[in-house]
This record gives C-alpha cells, structure tokens and sequence, in this order.
C-alpha cells in the first residue's frame, strides 16, 4: 500500500556506480572480451539513461557534456561488439541449415564473418588506443559526477522526465508499428532501454508493478535487439535482391533470416501494444497515484 510520502531512489550514487564498474571492467593490457564489451555498453546506456532524467536540473552544458562523453564511450565499442554477435548469428543458422552453407562456401563475405582470427594475447595498439581513451573519458566523467552536488532534485521533475520518455517510447511504437523499417525499429528499440534503465529510479512507487513492467520492457528490448542484429547482418552481407542474378543460396538465406526476424516481432508487438497503445497513459501502465515524492 503506498504511503503519503514515497522516496525515489538516488541518482548520483547509481550513476557513479555505472561508471565505476565500467572503468574497472577495462585494462589497456588485456584484449576486452564479449561479455566485457556487452557489460560496459550496457552500463553506457544505463548511464546516459540516468542522465536524460536530469536534464531539467542541470545545466545544459554539463548535460551535453556528460551525455556525450558516454555516447562516445559507446560509439567506440559498437564495433567491436557487431564482429562477435554477426559470427554467432552465422555460426547457428550454420548449425541449423548446414546443407545451404554447403552451396555458400564461396561466398567470401560469410566466410570472413565464420572465419574467426586467431586469438591475440595482447591488444594492438589500435585497441590498446582506444581502450585507454575510454578509461580516459570514464575517469573525467566520473570525476566530476562524484563531485557534483545533487541534494535538492524536483522529484516531479524526475517523473515528468520519466512520462517524456515514455510518451517518446509510445511514439516511436506506433511509427515502428506502422512503417516497419530498420531506423524506426532502432529507434524503438533505444527508447524502450531509455525507459527500462529510468524505471529502476522509480521502484517505490509500486515496486511489484513496476519490476513486472521492467520484465517486459527487456523482453521487448531483446527481441528489438535480435531483429536489429540481423538487419545489420544483411547489410554486412551486402545482400541486395536481383531477379537477373542466379544467386538461390545467398537468396534462402536471407528469407532465412527475415524469418527470424519475423519471429522476433510477433513477440514485440502484443506486448508493446498493451504498454503503448494510444490512450494508454504513464500513470495507468505503473498503476500509481502519485501523493507525495
């Protein structure tokens, strides 16, 4: 039963925690693994999620700042993580259809994504570039979070930010739903994590409410996830359809994938509907009223 005052959770220790756990996840020695590189990605958006909710209580130069000096930190890695996730996705359909992969053995593009290089035990100096860059930007961010004081934030402001955000998830739903392209679905998908990441601030205006709506949100996210992953595995590929070119394999394949993404959605769009329909309001998704914060 809600009380008359409900007490959100603190931001700035949560953030500075995101960024803390990042920085210490990376060495300029040590190649980043998979799961390092989907960790710290994470923490990114957990982070610049956390930070669009004080937009309206800070500056804008700092909030360009700090947001931009972690969409950096992301930017950097995206690629790294594409490679690893193409050769998986590869890798299964592989598994699940090895006799079209018989008829695609020359296809050099899938096979450089299947061809995986051998293991290096130290970073090039590229990466070994890059990941101290990163460190760099976490250090300075972190740095001026730990020392910045945050005790007097609005929080209606806070949860106006939040209605922002969910009221922009809606949109992006409904032109997704509506025009089922790549951009829309990335869109989306980035909205919903922007929502997902902000709800944890929220948890104590009804906490089994809105952990069972978190549970949906990253359900929803995955399956965005997946669809995009294959979207880009296709234009990794190359792929352009020609009715003048015998190319049945490369042809299969790629309805093999678009099926998959087919399965994805129809897991999306039930799910999206009930928390996004238009009509549907912040308010009654969380099934709150507000008293006191």
């Amino acid at each position: 039963m809600l009380t008359n005052y409900i007490k959100l959770k603190d931001i700035k220790p949560v953030l500075f925690g995101y960024i803390r756990e990042a920085q210490f996840m990376l060495d300029p020695e040590v190649i980043p693994g998979e799961k390092v590189v989907h960790d710290v990605r994470v923490l990114m958006k957990k982070s610049r999620a956390s930070i669009k909710l004080l937009k309206t209580q800070i500056d804008e130069e700092s909030f360009n700042r700090e947001y931009g000096t972690l969409r950096d930190v992301g930017r950097i890695m995206q690629s790294w993580r594409e490679t690893s996730v193409h050769r998986k996705l590869i890798k299964n359909l592989k598994k699940k259809y090895p006799r079209l992969f018989t008829q695609l053995t020359d296809n050099e593009k899938l096979n450089l994504l299947l061809n995986k290089p051998e293991a290096s035990s130290t970073p090039s100096t590229e990466m070994k570039e890059s990941v101290e860059n990163i460190i760099s930007h976490l250090l300075k961010s972190g740095y001026r979070w730990r020392f910045r004081t945050m005790n007097d934030l609005d929080p209606h402001l806070l949860l106006k930010e939040l209605e922002i955000t969910y009221d922009a998830v809606a949109s992006c739903y409904i032109t997704a739903r509506n025009y089922q392209k790549t951009p829309n679905m990335h869109e989306f998908r980035k909205r919903t994590k922007d929502f997902l990441y902000q709800l944890y601030f929220f948890r104590a205006l009804n906490p089994k409410t809105v952990k069972t709506l978190e549970k949906k949100l990253d359900s929803i996210s995955q399956d965005l996830g997946r669809y995009h992953d294959f979207a880009v595995l296709i234009n990794t590929l190359g792929y352009r359809y020609s009715r003048t070119e015998n190319r049945n394999a490369l042809d299969e394949l790629i309805l093999i994938i678009k099926q998959e993404q087919d399965k994805c959605l129809s897991k999306v769009w039930p799910a999206a509907f009930r928390i996004f329909r238009p009509g549907q309001t912040l308010v009654n998704v969380l099934g709150f009223k507000v008293l006191t914060i």
